[in-house]
C-alpha cells in the first residue's frame, strides 16, 4: 500500500511504529476474556508474525515471506472458530491501537479500511440464527 509515491510503512515511522501498534494491540488481546482463550499461553510468536506481516503488508522489509511464505490469512486462522463477536473485538482493539499509536490522516483510515475487511473475511462460524442473515 503506498500514498503519495511512499510506502504506509515508511509514512507511519517504519519498524518501530509497528511494534508499537503489535505490542498495544496485544495488550488488549491479554486483557480481553472472550478473544484471550484463542490464542496460545504465550502470545510472542503471534506478535512476531503479526509484526513482519503488517511491516510486509504496509510496504516494509519481506522478511515474513522469508521466514514463513505466503501470508495464507484464512488458511491460518481457520483452525479458530472466529465469529462475528470474535471479529468485532479483535477490529475494536486493532483500531484503539492504531489511535494509542497516533498514525495520522490518510494513512490511518487506510490501514483503518484494511483491517475492517480483513477481520471480516476472517469470519468462519456463524451461529445457526445468523445464517439467515448471510444466505
Amino acid at each position: 500500500m503506498e500514498h503519495e509515491g511512499k510506502s504506509i510503512y515508511e509514512l507511519v515511522g517504519g519498524e518501530d511504529t509497528f511494534r508499537h501498534l503489535v505490542d498495544i494491540f496485544y495488550a488488549k488481546i491479554e486483557a480481553d476474556a472472550y478473544l484471550r482463550p484463542m490464542f496460545p499461553e504465550s502470545l510472542d510468536e503471534g506478535k512476531e508474525w503479526q509484526f513482519l506481516f503488517l511491516c510486509q503488508f504496509f510496504g516494509g522489509p519481506q522478511r515474513y515471506a522469508e521466514e514463513r511464505g505466503h501470508p495464507r490469512l484464512r488458511m491460518r486462522h481457520a483452525p479458530f472458530l472466529i465469529d462475528q463477536k470474535a471479529r468485532d473485538l479483535w477490529l475494536n482493539h486493532m483500531l484503539n491501537a492504531i489511535d494509542e499509536v497516533n498514525i495520522q490522516s490518510p494513512m490511518r483510515e487506510m490501514m483503518r479500511n484494511y483491517f475492517e475487511r480483513a477481520s471480516t473475511h476472517m469470519i468462519n462460524y456463524y451461529a445457526p440464527d445468523e445464517l439467515n442473515h448471510h444466505a
